[in-house]
């Protein structure tokens, strides 16, 4: 009885302390709530001034009642930190209007549901932990719910980015090959997104992207604007940016794609030396932590042997 009541009062200051976080919380929301209706009716009065161009792909809200909702809860704070947030998420392939707040409820859950997870384990186990360790524990779970989700997205984004840079290279060269046969540049990537889908699926779903929003109407500088942001990979921001410049001046866009592909095998080249020319570095603290220990000692060994059996019979004679 002792321990159920134990586990029941730490639930209960539990559920206290996280009762008093969710009043805060609405409380600051309610200060800023008359701020969010002045940006929202500038970013309509805005879009409502731009044309229908702003939508033109995807909406910006949910489809769902209840993520739209928890959209609206979870997005009341920073602007700025809201947006670099959904430019994360998008980097790791979170580009959907709801991932901003699955993001958030992930969170909440973690950082909810493991600590109960672990009180109801106690409660159910025939001899619980009472006392500082659950506390300690439901603490320690709350704050891995917290931070695991960030630290998963930032680690996707990281491996998703260098993906993008070591696929682009052959679509490129796909590209060049598909311009210099007498496709456009619209055809080209779509028919490279056709064709590197099994083997680079991550470039495939860029070019499939740009491809679809030109066919929706958007301009071509405006879409590959969109894809350099949208994956935040150096190789793709300047073929972004060569596009777009080689559009304004009306140069030939197979010299300048053929170009640019040499350029980046010459980078790949020129990388793939480097990295050849770092393995005597990195090889040098195995050789010296596991090759050198054996190497002293077969060669002192048996020195120490002879000394050992020459001082022996001295010291038994003293």
């Amino acid at each position: 009885m002792d321990a159920l009541f134990s586990i029941a009062l730490q639930f209960g200051v539990f559920l206290a302390v996280a009762a008093m976080a969710l009043l805060a919380f609405r409380q600051v929301e309610a200060g800023s709530a008359l701020r969010r209706r002045m940006r929202e009716r500038a970013v309509s009065g805005a879009s409502l001034a731009a044309g229908p161009a702003g939508g033109l792909l995807k909406d910006t809200k949910p489809k769902a009642s209840w993520l739209g909702w928890l959209q609206s809860r979870t997005t009341s704070g920073d602007e700025k930190k809201r947006s670099r947030l959904a430019k994360t998420l998008a980097e790791a392939g979170f580009d959907q209007p709801a991932a901003v707040p699955l993001y958030f409820l992930a969170r909440v859950i973690g950082a909810v549901g493991l600590p109960a997870a672990l009180l109801i384990a106690q409660k159910l186990s025939p001899n619980p932990v009472v006392g500082l360790p659950v506390i300690a524990g439901a603490l320690l779970l709350c704050g891995l719910g917290l931070v695991v989700p960030a630290i998963f997205i930032d680690l996707r984004a990281v491996g998703r980015r260098e993906r993008l840079e070591h696929q682009f290279p052959d679509a490129l060269d796909l590209m060049v090959v598909c311009v210099e046969a007498g496709l456009g540049v619209d055809a080209a990537f779509i028919r490279v997104s056709h064709e590197i889908a099994p083997s680079h699926p991550e470039i495939s779903g860029e070019f499939g992207r740009v491809s679809q929003e030109l066919r929706a109407g958007r301009s071509r500088a405006d879409a590959l604007r969109r894809m350099a942001d949208r994956v935040n990979v150096d190789a793709l921001r300047a073929f972004a940016a060569l596009m777009i410049q080689t559009d304004s001046l009306g140069a030939s866009i197979t010299q300048t794609l053929r170009s640019y592909s040499g350029e980046l095998r010459e980078r790949r080249f020129l990388r793939g030396e480097e990295k050849a020319m770092r393995i005597p570095v990195l090889l040098t603290l195995p050789l010296v932590a596991c090759i050198l220990p054996v190497i002293i000692t077969a060669l002192l060994l048996p020195a120490g042997l002879d000394v050992v059996h020459n001082l022996m019979p001295a010291l038994k004679r003293h």
